[in-house]
């Protein structure tokens, strides 16, 4: 049994520039290319129905040229409040952006700097940019002078991977101040740098040193992937939240644990076995319906991460890899749902 905190903690308040938002859950949903589509987003929503979400990463560009209206065009239809974050290296392409964003039903709009991927960075973009703080600069202030909703901005501690300690604490304080000064709103700090990646411990000091320095929020990111571990991280950042990522790729129900945690409601249980299966399936169905035989393609990865944890789990996945349809998909569901029960 997780112990929660006793009280519930007071929502954020985020002024924007004419449209101010307030966030009433203290975790947020990271988001993460090619996973937290609206059918993701519906599930997590399921156990987390304050929660921010976002869209995934949306390319500028492909906004500007109507590739990515996919990721934004059904925002407002959707409960819950949603994000919409954006990357690119031209601030007048990002304010654009950001403006079809706010159109569509955008939440906030949230900038991306700090993505690690080569082919992002190679071009400006995502962590790319914390070489560039000036450049970096602009584009928060075209991007909040573009929108009246909050603008916020999701960064790492550096470029480089310097040590644990004063110097890295020094570096992460002088750039996320540029950010703060720019215009953001809200500040997501991962705790990690570029040269990083997502190897190595999070850095929680550093975010503290952060916390400490800046007068927006902050919400911490890196190394959260139960309550316990949200519980700890608060603990010792002094963060306003937390943000989650690849911990709820296969357990959509975790950022509504981790809320109930910090608001001092009981912890739902984790889903068992047959839980985990229909929820695969119910996620197929959903994808394929969007989707159609490509659907299957996408859940594939979806099944492999929720069935696990049981008998028969590495076998069943295994077969789920290769089921050539999503028939034959549903019917190992279905046939490792009945053996189970």
């Amino acid at each position: 049994m997780i112990h929660a905190t006793p009280t519930a903690p007071a929502p954020l308040h985020l002024a924007g520039n004419g449209r101010p938002r307030q966030l009433r859950c203290r975790v947020l949903q990271s988001p993460l290319a090619g996973v937290s589509d609206r059918i993701f987003r519906g599930l997590v929503r399921r156990w987390a129905p304050d929660a921010l979400l976002f869209t995934e990463m949306v390319n500028a560009t492909s906004l500007e040229l109507g590739h990515g209206l996919i990721k934004v065009e059904e925002l407002a239809s959707e409960p819950g409040p949603i994000g919409v974050q954006l990357f690119d290296h031209r601030p007048a392409a990002m304010a654009d952006a950001a403006r079809r964003a706010e159109a569509a039903g955008a939440f906030l709009i949230d900038i991306n700097m700090g993505c690690p991927v080569k082919k992002i960075t190679g071009k400006g973009g995502g962590s790319g940019l914390i070489r560039e703080p000036e450049l970096a600069v602009r584009i928060v202030e075209a991007v909040a002078a573009a929108v009246a909703i909050p603008v916020t901005v999701k960064t790492r501690l550096g470029w480089c991977g310097l040590e644990p300690g004063a110097d890295r604490q020094r570096a992460a304080v002088d750039w996320c101040l540029q950010l703060q000064g720019a215009g953001a709103q809200l500040l997501t700090l991962h705790g990690r740098s570029r040269e990083q990646g997502f190897k190595g411990p999070a850095d929680w000091g550093a975010i503290a040193a952060v916390k400490r320095a800046l007068r927006i929020p902050v919400v911490a990111n890196g190394d959260v992937n139960s309550p316990t571990d949200a519980l700890a991280c608060l603990a010792a950042t002094g963060a306003d939240g937390v943000m989650v990522g690849r911990g709820t790729m296969g357990a959509p129900w975790l950022v509504g644990q981790i809320d109930a945690a910090l608001s001092g409601r009981p912890v739902p249980d984790t889903p068992g076995a047959l839980e985990r299966i229909a929820l695969a399936a119910e996620q197929l169905r959903a994808l394929v319906e969007a989707r159609g035989d490509h659907g299957l393609l996408i859940a594939r990865k979806h099944m492999g991460w929720t069935c696990t944890g049981f008998t028969g789990a590495p076998q069943l996945r295994h077969a789920l890899m290769r089921a050539p349809t999503p028939a034959a998909a549903l019917a190992l569901l279905e046939t490792a749902a009945s053996q189970l029960g």
